[in-house]
C-alpha cells in the first residue's frame, strides 16, 4: 500500500504540471475556436487515444450490471463533463485568473464534503495548510488586478463546476475502488466525447446551418498542437492520473493540488510567454506552497485506546 500512496503522490505531482501548463494550451486553442469547439475537438483526440488502447487490448470497458453502469456514468457526469462544460460557460464572461479564484476554493469545500460524506479526518494543522494555500491564490490575484467587476453568472457557473468536481471526488471515491483506473478513464472520456461534439454539432447547425466551421479550425498547426496536449495529457492522462490516486488519498488531499495549477500556470507563464514575475507572485506562490506541504505532511492524530 505505501508503494501505491507514494505513486498517487508522484501521479498528483505529474498531473499538477500538466494541467498548469494546460492553461496556455487552451488560449492558443481559444484564438482559433470556441470553447465549445475546444471542448469537443479536445475530447475528440482523448477519444482517439481510448479506441488506440482499444484496439490494442491495452484497455477494455468493463462488464458491470445496469445499476453499477449508472453510478460510473453519473461519476462522469460530474467530472469531466458538467465539470468542463459549466467551467467553459463560466469563463465566456471571465478571465483565467477569476476561474483560478473560484476554483481555490475546491480543497476547502473538499475538504467539508469529505468529513460529511466519507467521514475523513484532518488535523488543525491541514485545516490551516487549506486556507493558506486558498490565501496564497486571493493575495496574488488581489495585487495582480483586484477582486472587484467580477460577472456574477460567471461566478455562478464557476462555482457550479466546482461543485461538479466535488461530487466526482465524492462518488468516485466510493466507486473507484471497485473498478480499475483506466476502466473508469474510458468511460469518462467517452461520455465527454459524445456530449461534448452534440452540443457542438447542434451549435453549427443551429446557427450556421453547416458544420464547416466545425472543422474550421484544424487549419491551423497550433491548434491541433493544443487540442492534441488537451485530448492527451490534459484529458486522458490526467484522468486517469486523479482516479488511481482518488483510490488511494483522502478527497482533500487529493485536491489541495489544484492549487499548485495557477502557480505552475504563473511560472509557465514567465518561462515560456516571458510574463513579469512580481514580488505579490512571490509572496502568494511561498504561501500556497507551505500550505500545500502542511496538509500533505501533518497527520491527524490517532486517538489512543484507553485500558
Amino acid at each position: 500500500m505505501k508503494r501505491e500512496i507514494v505513486l498517487a503522490y508522484i501521479g498528483l505531482a505529474v498531473m499538477t504540471l500538466i494541467i498548469g501548463f494546460s492553461f496556455i494550451f487552451v488560449k492558443t486553442g481559444l484564438n482559433y475556436s470556441n470553447p465549445y469547439d475546444l471542448l469537443a475537438h479536445r475530447f475528440n483526440m482523448a477519444f482517439l487515444v481510448i479506441l488506440i488502447l482499444l484496439i490494442f487490448k491495452k484497455i477494455k470497458f468493463p462488464k458491470v450490471s445496469f445499476k453499477k453502469l449508472m453510478k460510473l456514468i453519473l461519476i462522469a457526469m460530474f467530472y469531466p463533463v458538467l465539470c468542463f462544460g459549466l467551467q467553459a460557460i463560466g469563463m465566456v464572461n471571465s478571465t483565467a485568473s477569476e476561474a483560478g479564484l473560484i476554483f481555490s476554493f475546491l480543497p476547502v469545500i473538499t475538504l467539508v464534503a469529505g468529513n460529511i460524506f466519507l467521514k475523513e479526518k484532518s488535523s488543525t494543522v491541514q485545516k490551516i495548510g487549506v486556507l493558506l494555500s486558498v490565501f496564497g491564490i486571493v493575495f496574488i490575484l488581489y495585487f495582480k488586478q483586484g477582486l472587484s467587476n467580477f460577472n456574477v453568472q460567471s461566478i455562478i457557473f464557476l462555482f457550479l463546476s466546482v461543485f461538479s468536481m466535488i461530487g466526482y471526488f465524492i462518488f468516485g471515491k466510493k466507486e473507484i475502488s471497485k473498478i480499475d483506473s483506466l476502466s473508469l478513464t474510458a468511460i469518462m472520456i467517452s461520455l465527454g466525447f459524445v456530449v461534448f461534439n452534440v452540443v457542438s454539432i447542434s451549435r453549427h447547425l443551429a446557427i450556421n446551418k453547416d458544420l464547416n466551421l466545425y472543422f474550421e479550425a484544424y487549419k491551423s498547426s497550433q491548434f491541433i498542437i493544443s487540442v492534441v496536449y488537451l485530448g492527451v495529457l490534459s484529458s486522458v492522462l490526467t484522468s486517469f492520473l486523479s482516479n488511481y490516486s482518488l483510490n488511494y488519498l483522502p478527497t482533500f488531499k487529493v485536491s489541495i493540488f489544484s492549487n499548485l495549477n495557477p502557480i505552475i500556470a504563473i511560472v509557465a507563464g514567465v518561462l515560456i510567454l516571458k510574463d513579469d514575475f512580481y514580488w505579490f507572485d512571490f509572496i502568494g506562490v511561498s504561501l500556497v506552497f507551505i500550505g500545500v506541504i502542511m496538509v500533505l505532511f501533518y497527520k491527524p492524530k490517532q486517538k489512543q485506546a484507553t485500558v
